[in-house]
């Protein structure tokens, strides 16, 4: 199974352009899009950028999106939020928006929700896909703080997923491996970033980061 895996398009509806032509020459089986569609709405642009993508599309809400934005996914895209699916053989878990941030973004969840959220979709060797990342793993700040979800890590200590999908945090782009888990974050789509990633039969996990034009 190969995943084109993007992030953060806050709006710049010119990145269909290129995710199109790196799924067609990747021969992606589908796209996974981690949240921040829009850059604070309206829905119209995620309606815009869903429809445009010719592969389908597994989508969350990130904390720059607007409460209304799940349904919107729901019309164009699978909607991952608080949601599971099934990849190949692997168990899918999704939730969208983050926990709070300093800024009062429209979709920040506390912690308690999260973890409730989490669980009862959660199962062991899943394949996890959320906007926030988990505490301490691509989750600095320009500060160099971890600002991730303490939730979040905690539903990847319990379950041990193959693999977590994140973005919110533009300046932790990366792929770390950790106990098993492959943690993948690839920076923001608005920058013409984004990750590839194959998985086969095994469960073994294979990620790429890359930059479309280069």
């Amino acid at each position: 199974m190969k995943l084109l895996v993007i992030t953060d398009i806050h709006g710049n509806e010119s990145v269909t352009g290129w995710i199109n032509s790196v799924a067609e020459k990747e021969n992606v089986d589908c796209v996974l899009i981690l949240g921040d569609i829009t850059d604070f709405g309206p829905d119209w642009v995620a309606e815009k950028i869903l429809s445009s993508i010719k592969r389908k599309v597994y989508a969350l809400p990130g904390n720059c999106d607007p409460l209304s934005i799940p349904g919107t996914l729901s019309s164009f895209a699978i909607n991952m939020h608080g949601k599971t699916t099934v990849l190949d053989k692997f168990h899918v878990a999704g939730l969208g928006g983050s926990n709070p941030t300093p800024f009062g973004t429209p979709f920040e969840l506390e912690e308690e929700v999260i973890y409730k959220m989490l669980k009862p979709i959660s199962k062991e060797g899943m394949i996890l896909m959320v906007h926030a990342p988990p505490y301490g793993i691509n989750d600095k700040a320009p500060s160099g703080v971890s600002v991730g979800s303490k939730s979040i890590l905690r539903i990847v200590n319990e379950f041990k997923p193959i693999l977590v999908l994140s973005g919110h945090m533009h300046e932790s782009r990366g792929i770390e491996c950790v106990n098993g888990t492959t943690f993948v974050n690839p920076g923001p789509a608005r920058d013409n970033l984004y990750a590839l990633i194959e998985i086969d039969k095994s469960g073994t996990v294979k990620a790429e980061l890359f930059k479309a034009g280069e």
